[in-house]
């Protein structure tokens, strides 16, 4: 994708073609990572996708989000990424909204995810409600 003009538009117009959601996206200088939630047309549009890039698909992951006001303004939202530095976190989408962050992680994963967020946050909110 480096300095390649009208790339993005290209990806887009598979998508379109195929009638098929992206639910989450990242970008970079040279890359392009995009989630979806169909994959009923995923051979064709990674066949066409191969035209124009080289493609590599991951599949069993889970889109984890984490929600609340102002959540990547708040002053502890960096310590949700400490509880989760054992969880191997594919793709990172922030800043869509000041009210979400959303986590791609291996769906074989979403369960201890899950549990060390919500300690982290019901077990921190509460020590930090103790300590006032």
């Amino acid at each position: 994708m480096l300095q390649a003009h009208g790339f993005l538009k290209k990806v887009f117009e598979i998508f379109e073609k195929y009638e098929t959601s992206i639910d989450m996206i990242t970008t970079s200088e040279i890359a392009v990572s995009l989630t979806i939630d169909n994959p009923l047309h995923l051979d064709a549009i990674v066949e066409e996708l191969e035209k124009v890039a080289s493609v590599d698909v991951d599949q069993g992951m889970s889109i984890v989000c984490l929600v609340g006001n102002n959540i990547i303004y708040h002053e502890d939202t960096p310590h949700l990424f400490q509880v989760l530095q054992d969880v191997p976190v594919r793709m990172i989408s922030y800043g869509g909204s000041n009210n979400n962050i959303s986590l791609l992680i291996n769906t074989d994963q979403k369960l201890n995810t899950l549990q060390k967020l919500q300690g982290y946050v019901f077990e921190f909110q509460h020590e930090k409600a103790v300590a006032y």
